[in-house]
């Protein structure tokens, strides 16, 4: 019988790539929680226990851009000193300066509609494989790395700290020559421990409190035969976070989009406000992927959409996929039914609230967590 095999990862929030998207987006929320009319575009970089925020911003906020890093960074998990990175020791740099007045101009230059803050491509995804509108091995993955996440947190209000905040998580499913999943092949998670733990103790620990609980939340125990199931396979992880790796924002795109499945678009998400088209245009164009998804136009549809800078229409809308619809009539009722200048996706999609650091890990679509709370996701 034909097979296909997919591959999806995932990480937690305590990776160091996740710590600078966090932290990112809680400068994001915090001068949008002042001033919804922030411009913000902040990269933030950690190694050891140095962190740095960099980056331009335009506002009436009053930030204390030190004190929200060392905050977000305590919420993730990093408060131990001997994880070797804490909010409270770690060595803080910035260097944010005002936007620029170009850029600014370009942004405000049109009467009515703003323009867009840069040109980009983005894309958005939808599919009937899960009820979430998302593949399977995305959504495994990414419930993987939360559930871990919040074990940890779980065994941490009782002091027991066996786990580490850094970590990593892959699903590996097989398909059938229509891709409908037949089989979960492989699950591999990789989890910063204690140095006193056994790496068997460890196995047992997470297939019980992390694997098995995610595959009942999801019902997909039909799949679960006898999986390959890897667990810190490299052996030890006693050291991780920034301790052993550097962190970059935006460094994790493909994991915060759809993680291979579908193309991605030329710009991070994280520490961007909505002007920023790379961030609302992805949203929108899930949105609109979905919403054509749902209403049986198609039952698998990747939609890109382009933008220039100072411009406020889009350059381009494409389609490709399992359309049920040609593509033309497709594409009329888009331009007949939403506004996908920046303005109008900021209003309809309700992006001026803070709402980001949500977003920050475990994926910015289709999240299980945040049925609901998510309006791209409505």
């Amino acid at each position: 019988m034909f097979q296909n095999y997919f591959t999806s990862e995932s990480v937690t929030a305590g990776h160091p790539d996740k710590i600078c998207d966090a932290v990112s987006d809680a400068i994001l929320d915090a001068a949008l929680s002042q001033d919804a009319d922030s411009r913000v575009a902040i990269d933030t970089w950690v190694k050891g226990n140095t962190l740095g925020v960099i980056g331009e911003i335009k506002t009436k906020s009053n930030l204390d851009f030190e004190a929200i890093a060392r905050a977000k960074v305590n919420e993730i998990g990093y408060f131990r000193p001997e994880l070797g990175f804490t909010g409270g020791d770690l060595e803080f740099f910035s260097k944010i300066s005002a936007q620029s007045n170009e850029i600014s101009q370009a942004v405000d230059k049109l009467e009515g509609p703003t323009g867009a803050g840069d040109q980009g491509i983005m894309f958005g995804f939808a599919c009937k494989q899960t009820k979430n509108l998302m593949p399977l091995p995305i959504v495994l993955a990414h419930e993987l790395a939360r559930k871990l996440h919040e074990y940890r947190q779980e065994l941490e209000k009782d002091k027991n700290y066996i786990l580490g905040p850094d970590g990593k998580t892959q699903a590996t499913l097989i398909f059938d020559q229509n891709w409908k999943p037949i089989k979960i092949e492989t699950l591999l998670i990789s989890s910063q421990h204690s140095a006193d733990f056994h790496q068997s103790d460890l196995k047992k620990l997470l297939i019980e409190n992390v694997i098995l609980p995610v595959i009942t939340s999801l019902e997909i125990e039909d799949l679960f035969q006898e999986p390959n199931i890897l667990v810190n396979p490299s052996g030890s992880f006693v050291e991780g976070g920034p301790v052993a790796d550097s962190g970059l924002t935006g460094r994790k795109i493909i994991v915060d989009s759809y993680v291979g499945w579908a193309r991605v678009g030329g710009g991070a998400f994280s520490g961007k406000d909505a002007t920023k088209v790379d961030r609302s245009a992805a949203y929108m164009a899930r949105y609109l992927a979905k919403h054509i998804v749902t209403q049986d136009m198609a039952d698998e549809v990747e939609i890109q959409l382009s933008y220039a800078i100072g411009k406020a229409e889009p350059v381009s809308i494409g389609l490709l996929g399992k359309l049920n619809h040609h593509e033309k009539e497709i594409l009329n009722y888009i331009n007949s039914n939403f506004d996908l200048t920046p303005n109008g996706i900021i209003d309809f999609l309700d992006l001026k609230k803070p709402i980001f650091s949500q977003t920050s890990a475990y994926g910015h679509f289709g999240r299980i967590d945040q049925v609901g709370g998510f309006s791209w996701e409505n």
